[in-house]
């Protein structure tokens, strides 16, 4: 069988083999000779919008891919009216769709050979949906008007139907574009995703796993800036600052914590607190302690640190000659340290 090729001098292609030859132009769909269907991303063409009960279709093009069939280019030169939207039901809404059409004859056997935009009233339901085309084999959806019944609102029009397409290998902004192969990319709204075979995973530099295996790397001068408010920069060599509030799970060697505590007791020779670090450390801490007074009996009390965490202490005070003694709202400091 020869190879057909597009386009050499003196050669006769069919409508057919043209199609076929035009499907490398088109990000494939996962089948042999296939290409993915859909408007290109960034053309505001093929837009469906209501003036009053008019349908409207602005001028635009499109590419519609059909198995064996290569990929039919439909171009719409001018706006155009598929129809005027039917009346609402009197009490169940409806879904109805706009779609883009091509006949070919020697695919469906409809004896015609052009391509045209059709509107299709759906049925009124409770739970309504899109209605399909029927006797149509090549067709493009564009989008769906959503009728609610009568006096429950003005119809509103959805483009989410319409899938948009790319040239081989390109990014689709679609979240739910289906993975095709190894390699592939998208655009989610919101993040860039690559297809790992299997799934859709974050994309990470030169890795197809859910976690970037490499470094990130910014010049010396360059900031981290994560929503918008919070900032990270080198100040120094081999020093990561922040002018913000820096809330870190564990705490490094030789750093930690302070804080304090007012107690309050009434003629006591002891008294032992439960004391909570804001942040657990790795390991347990070493804890210091200080009675931040020596006027009157507080000069014969000691603190200490005991029963010591990872997540705290008790803080034990008591009185050096035995004797009881009342505080109120005597401050005691304590320092904590990863060992």
């Amino acid at each position: 069988m020869p190879v057909d090729v597009w386009a050499l001098d003196g050669l006769t292609l069919d409508g057919a083999e043209t199609r076929r030859a035009d499907t490398a132009i088109v990000m494939a769909d996962g089948t042999a000779g296939g290409a993915r269907s859909g408007v290109r991303p960034g053309d505001p063409g093929l837009t469906v919008t209501l003036a009053g009960s008019t349908i409207n279709v602005s001028a635009g093009l499109a590419l519609l891919g059909y198995a064996g069939q290569g990929v039919y280019r439909a171009a719409l030169p001018s706006s155009v009216s598929p129809g005027t939207l039917q009346a609402a039901h009197a009490t169940l809404p409806r879904i109805d769709l706009v779609y883009l059409r091509v006949w070919d004859t020697a695919v469906d056997g409809s004896g015609l050979s052009k391509a045209d935009v059709v509107y299709l009233p759906g049925t009124a339901s409770a739970t309504p949906s899109a209605p399909a085309p029927t006797g149509t084999m090549v067709y493009l959806p564009l989008a769906t008007i959503s009728v609610p019944a009568s006096g429950g609102g003005s119809p509103s029009v959805s483009t989410a139907v319409r899938p948009v397409t790319v040239a081989p290998g390109g990014i689709l902004p679609s979240s739910t574009a289906p993975g095709y192969y190894a390699g592939q990319y998208r655009d989610n709204g919101s993040s860039l995703e690559r297809y790992t075979g299997t799934a859709w995973v974050p994309a990470g530099p030169g890795t197809g796993t859910a976690d970037w295996d490499q470094d990130i790397k910014l010049a010396a001068s360059r900031k981290l800036v994560i929503g918008g408010d919070s900032v990270l920069y080198r100040s120094a060599a081999d020093t990561l600052k922040t002018d913000d509030d820096l809330i870190i799970k564990t705490h490094r060697a030789l750093y930690g914590e302070t804080g304090s505590r007012n107690i309050t007791f009434t003629n006591q020779s002891s008294a032992t607190v439960a004391m909570t670090f804001a942040t657990p450390f790795a390991a347990t801490p070493r804890v210091f302690t200080n009675i931040n007074s020596g006027s009157g009996t507080t000069a014969r009390w000691v603190a200490r640190a005991i029963n010591i965490t990872t997540t705290g202490f008790d803080l034990f005070l008591f009185s050096a000659d035995g004797t009881n003694s009342t505080w109120s709202s005597i401050q005691v400091l304590f320092q904590a340290v990863a060992p």
